[in-house]
C-alpha cells in the first residue's frame, strides 16, 4: 500500500526541525501571511508550487523535500543541505548508529546551526542598531 505524501505536514516537520515558529515562516513569505494562515497551510495534502517553492526559500530545504519526504530519506536530505558549501558550514556527517539515532543527531546538528544563524544574525542587527543611533 502506497503511502500518501501531505505536503503540509512535511512543511510542518522541516519547520519544526529547524526550530522555526509559524510567525517566523509567516513573516519570510510576506504580508498577506500570517501564524493562522501557515497554520492552515500546513493542514493542506497538496500545496501549489510557486508556494512551496517560497517556503523552500525560506528553509533552505529544497521543494523535493515537501513533495517526496519519508523517513527514509530525511537524513540525506538534511546532510545535503549541511553539505552545500554556501553556507559557510563544512558539515559532513557520518554514522555507524542505527536510523532513529541517525535522524536525532541529524536534527540536534540542525537545531545547533540554526542557534548559531540566530545569534550572528541578532549580532548583526546589534552593530546595526548602533551604526544607526550613531
Amino acid at each position: 500500500m502506497e503511502q500518501k505524501i501531505h505536503q503540509g505536514r512535511n512543511v510542518k516537520r522541516f519547520r519544526e526541525m529547524l526550530g522555526i515558529k509559524q510567525e517566523a515562516l509567516a513573516l519570510d513569505l510576506g504580508d498577506e501571511w500570517n501564524q493562522k494562515k501557515i497554520s492552515l497551510l500546513e493542514q493542506k495534502d497538496v500545496i501549489e508550487e510557486d508556494l512551496l517553492k517560497a517556503i523552500s526559500n525560506a528553509l533552505r530545504i529544497p521543494v523535493e523535500a515537501f513533495q517526496n519526504f519519508d523517513e527514509e530519506q530525511a537524513v540525506n536530505i538534511i546532510s545535503n543541505t549541511f553539505n552545500d558549501q554556501s553556507n559557510g558550514y563544512n558539515y559532513y556527517p557520518t554514522f555507524n548508529i542505527n536510523p532513529i539515532e541517525k535522524w536525532i543527531e541529524a536534527l540536534d546538528e540542525i537545531k545547533r546551526l540554526n542557534e548559531e544563524l540566530q545569534k550572528s544574525k541578532d549580532e548583526q542587527i546589534k552593530t546595526l542598531e548602533k551604526l544607526i543611533n550613531k
